[in-house]
């Protein structure tokens, strides 16, 4: 990229995204969703929650699709699902339509530091944005944090960002 694009140009500020600390409830973190996003209509790429520690570190990041998945009853993950036999397969379908009911209370409980995606991998603010988009391609992330000395949170960098300028960059002539 020829304008060598940083970090700190296309970051975002910490409080862009609504955070909790990590031992609040799925369920507490579901109505801050609900509250944050759905209610007041304001849809975030990505809608995420960002889960700090008592002296306000970051620890990670929690996504609609994390929560959903920490919904999921565990005979339903890949693993598990795996294991069921064949003919099984007629009785799982029965349940369908009664997943994540209230039946799913019992997992509503446990902490968001069970469900959410850690905060790894970061980059400073002056890391060239190749950098931002090799971390996150390679690591799966849809949220990077940005540190400043490897010790404080100054920002995100969202995918969003980081493809309009790989974009605009590959495009422009």
């Amino acid at each position: 990229m020829s304008d060598r694009k940083v970090a700190k140009d296309v970051m975002i500020g910490i409080f862009e995204y609504p955070h909790v600390p990590y031992w609040f409830t799925i369920s507490q973190a579901i109505r801050i969703v609900k509250v944050s996003f759905i209610s007041t209509k304001k849809y975030p790429d990505p809608m995420a929650i960002l889960v700090f520690d008592e002296k306000y570190n970051l620890m990670g990041t929690l996504t609609l699709k994390d929560i959903l998945r920490g919904l999921e009853p565990q005979f339903l993950k890949p693993s598990a699902k795996a294991q069921v036999a064949e003919e099984d397969e007629s009785a799982l379908s029965l349940i369908w339509d009664t997943l994540f009911d209230k039946s799913s209370k019992e997992f509503v409980e446990r902490p968001v530091s069970e469900i959410m995606t850690p905060a790894k991998y970061f980059v400073e603010p002056t890391d060239p944005l190749t950098k931002a988009a090799y971390l996150m391609l390679h690591h799966d992330l849809i949220l990077l944090p940005v540190l400043e000395n490897k010790k404080k949170f100054v920002g995100l960098v969202r995918m969003i960002e980081v493809f309009d300028e790989i974009s605009n960059a590959i495009l422009k002539e």
